[in-house]
């Protein structure tokens, strides 16, 4: 006041602020699979191209895609759009992880947006020696016998070049309900699971939080659903430092 003549007051309100063009994704009610649930549910999809591919039917085709599919999207921590937007070129080498050859970088280009923004882009870095296995396979083996595989779709459809967000959600709603899985999980989940199981094999914070594209940590905290087990885990290795450099107070523990 004695300097200007008035005082600082709110400019950004929430009818003009910027917001996501999707809603929060923090309902309590939604969650991560734990890790026997997600092999579960990794291991019914293979199972369903077996079956019917058994049977002499071309359905395995699109079975073998979803099922690879599902497994990318949890690899990546993907978004259902980003997961379907996906292109063979969004794919390149990581110069400090050669082990996983063509397949090091993921390109994401479209991220989450703000209203009035275009889609974000990001790059994912591979971080399971498993995820390039997946993929290679899927595109060298299985996907050129897919109708539309002249196209640059990842995930063509055998109806259209690209697969549809509908036939992700029905068939993941198919898989969890034939396992009886909880309802409350979903496609988002595999990207719930991704933040999840990396902070509980001990990456650091920070790195998950640019891999998943998240602006804020706290966002990230939202997406994290660690286990009791990992807890109790943690919690006794906490006690069990804490009682060694008690017992040996001249040792760095």
């Amino acid at each position: 006041m004695r300097h200007f003549g008035t005082h600082p007051v709110q400019v950004v309100h929430e009818w003009n602020a910027a917001a996501h063009a999707d809603e929060a994704e923090g309902e309590p009610e939604r969650r991560a699979f734990i890790r026997p649930e997600l092999e579960t549910f990794f291991d019914h999809a293979d199972e369903q191209v077996l079956r019917v591919r058994g049977k002499g039917r071309k359905g395995w085709l699109p079975a073998f895609r979803d099922a690879a599919l599902f497994k990318t999207a949890y690899g990546y921590g993907l978004r259902r759009r980003e997961t379907r937007m996906l292109d063979l070129t969004d794919f390149g080498r990581n110069p400090q992880g050669p082990e996983f050859g063509d397949y090091g970088t993921l390109q994401v280009r479209y991220g989450k947006a703000k209203k009035g923004s275009p889609p974000k882009r990001r790059t994912v870095l591979t971080v399971w020696r498993w995820t390039p296995e997946i993929i290679e396979e899927w595109i060298s083996e299985v996907r050129p016998g897919m109708r539309h595989s002249t196209g640059p779709a990842l995930w063509p459809s055998e109806r259209a070049r690209r697969v549809g967000l509908q036939r992700l959600d029905s068939r993941f709603a198919a898989y969890r309900d034939a396992l009886g899985l909880d309802p409350a999980l979903e496609f988002h989940s595999l990207r719930r699971s991704y933040i999840t199981h990396l902070i509980e094999d001990g990456f650091d914070p920070l790195f998950v939080q640019q891999q998943v594209g998240h602006d804020y940590a706290s966002t990230t905290a939202i997406y994290t659903c660690v286990s009791s087990d990992f807890r109790t885990r943690t919690l006794r290795r906490a006690r069990d430092a804490t009682i060694e450099a008690a017992l040996r107070p001249g040792r760095t523990s």
